[in-house]
């Protein structure tokens, strides 16, 4: 995902073609999306958004939906939760593909391999380089439950 950002520009056509269709669930996602983005450039961050601020915000925002679902889940409230998984399905389509599980394992036993690492104390090792490699790709926890039985831990 690295070259020029253009997150904005493709949120603001799919925004008007949501508006279009009367597809409240997708418009109401996107223009979440775009408050985001918004509050980035307001921030005074100093610099213009590149991908690598796209894809954390697009991850930050995955996340909180995903522990909207869990929570809604253990509330018992289904039709919340199912709310979140159709707002986490749109934001998704932004983010690049994901690693399969075995993927993942095969990711991580070559970082493993790389950092030499051997003990379930070099789990901090493995991590670091895992996330900035998988970062986007792969989830963090599913990332840290593989590095933890690779090593032992």
């Amino acid at each position: 995902m690295k070259g020029k950002p253009m997150l904005s520009k493709v949120i603001n056509e799919q925004m008007k073609a949501a508006m279009r269709s009367g597809d409240k669930q997708r418009l109401e996602t996107l223009r979440s999306i775009r408050a985001l983005i918004l509050e980035f450039e307001k921030s005074g961050a100093g610099r213009a958004m590149n991908t690598d601020d796209e894809q954390k915000i697009l991850l930050s925002a995955a996340k909180k939906r995903k522990d909207a679902i869990e929570q809604y889940r253990a509330a018992h409230r289904e039709d919340l939760a199912a709310k979140e998984e159709a707002e986490l399905a749109i934001i998704q389509e932004f983010l690049p593909q994901q690693l399969s599980d075995s993927e993942v394992e095969a990711a991580v036993k070559v970082i493993i391999e790389r950092v030499g690492a051997h003990t379930p104390q070099d789990l901090g090792k493995v991590m670091g380089a895992a996330m900035k490699e998988l970062r986007g790709r792969a989830d963090g926890s599913l990332v840290q439950a593989v590095a933890k039985r690779l090593l032992g831990a």
